[in-house]
């Protein structure tokens, strides 16, 4: 099946009870078995739930995959990933990555021995450098929240895999969605998302998944779900199924929005820089160009002027790019990430990767671009 039948069709079957073509939101807490050990497949929720089974199956299928795994929330599926490792691994991810992965790293999970190397992964060298003996994972973001900048994914899964069959290639995918890249054909073992964003599309659902094809690592993340527990409710599982439904239609215009965006900011006298894997002038332009088939929904700029009080009178004097956090919604959004989604990253270790005071953050939505365009226009002034 092609993408969009398969966001439709994919694992999912009328239900046979009823012949419901939507699939039903099962809201129960537990299931009758005939017998001790005898029953339909399900035994409790958290375990297993029929509605949150067909869209771990939906979203497998959308990513290539064997195996799909939902969660609570995107930092939930984050937090399982890394639990398949152990007190002296060591993870080299992305420097330029959203500022609550940062935080779970740093905070979390460095207390109990597991190390991160934070370095620029669009230089290959620079994996190279710090590849040994103990590295079992590599964290990839692609594009990079809220820089933008592009990873390659077949060349830095190369050189891991090269190095040791150990290593846990992993790609947040949340800002390309499987629509626009599919990280596991490129050579990744795994792939994560915040369906809380393009996925569920509509600002009204918080929830996480990972796909994989390992059998064994499978395993591991299936033991970790059912053990700690973080598994979303049956209404959250239907609300992203839905908004899969259309995720096909909403990321095309995304997209086309979000370039004509890009060009209006690049001209205007009040930006400084535009950040957007779109622009030919980008560093890793030919790279997004071709592992992704569009460039996305988002796009960051900085002002000429470098202050909070520059990006707060713009922050404050929008009308249809609301001030909020998240993106991916069919509504545009407008965040500082200096102060919010990246305010748990260190000023020093922000600005080394171009998170400036004055950098803005856009996740453009599906509204008709000529009023998104006059609204930046009259809060650029």
């Amino acid at each position: 099946m092609k993408f969009a039948t398969k966001a439709i069709h994919a694992g999912i079957s009328p239900d046979p009870s009823t012949g419901a073509i939507m699939t039903p939101i099962f809201q129960t807490s537990t299931y009758v078995q005939e017998s001790p050990g005898v029953h339909k497949g399900y035994e409790y929720a958290r375990t297993q739930n029929p509605t949150r089974h067909v869209l771990q199956e939906n979203i497998a299928a959308l990513e290539n995959g064997k195996f799909g795994f939902c969660f609570s929330t995107g930092m939930g599926a984050i937090d399982a990933i890394v639990k398949t490792l152990k007190p002296g691994d060591e993870v080299i991810s992305t420097n330029d990555l959203y500022g609550g992965t940062y935080r779970l790293f740093t905070k979390v999970f460095q207390q109990y021995g597991i190390r991160f190397h934070f370095t620029d992964l669009s230089n290959s060298a620079n994996l190279t450098a710090l590849l040994n003996d103990k590295t079992r994972m590599l964290w990839i973001e692609t594009p990079t929240n809220p820089m933008l900048n592009i990873v390659d994914i077949e060349v830095l899964a190369n050189i891991a895999h090269n190095y040791s069959p150990n290593i846990n290639v992993v790609v947040d995918n949340t800002f390309a969605t499987p629509y626009l890249q599919n990280p596991l054909n490129l050579g990744a073992n795994t792939v994560t998302h915040s369906a809380t964003k393009y996925l569920g599309g509509h600002s009204d659902v918080v929830l996480g998944v990972v796909v994989c094809n390992d059998a064994a690592l499978a395993e591991k993340l299936g033991f970790i779900q059912n053990s700690t527990g973080a598994t979303p409710g049956p209404f959250d599982c239907f609300l992203v199924l839905r908004g899969i439904k259309t995720l096909h239609i909403r990321m095309e215009a995304h997209c086309k929005n979000a370039a004509e965006i890009a060009n209006f900011l690049a001209s205007h006298k009040a930006v400084k820089k535009v950040n957007y894997p779109g622009f030919a002038s980008h560093p890793m332009h030919a790279v997004a160009a071709k592992q992704m088939r569009g460039f996305g929904g988002m796009v960051s700029f900085s002002l000429k002027e470098d202050s909070i009080q520059a990006a707060n009178k713009v922050l404050s004097a929008t009308h249809l790019f609301s001030l909020a956090e998240s993106l991916g919604g069919v509504e545009s959004l407008i965040g500082h990430p200096a102060t919010m989604t990246h305010a748990s990253i260190p000023l020093e270790e922000r600005l080394k990767t171009g998170v400036t005071d004055s950098l803005i953050r856009l996740s453009v939505g599906i509204e008709d671009v000529s009023d998104l365009i006059e609204d930046l226009a009259r809060a650029l002034g």
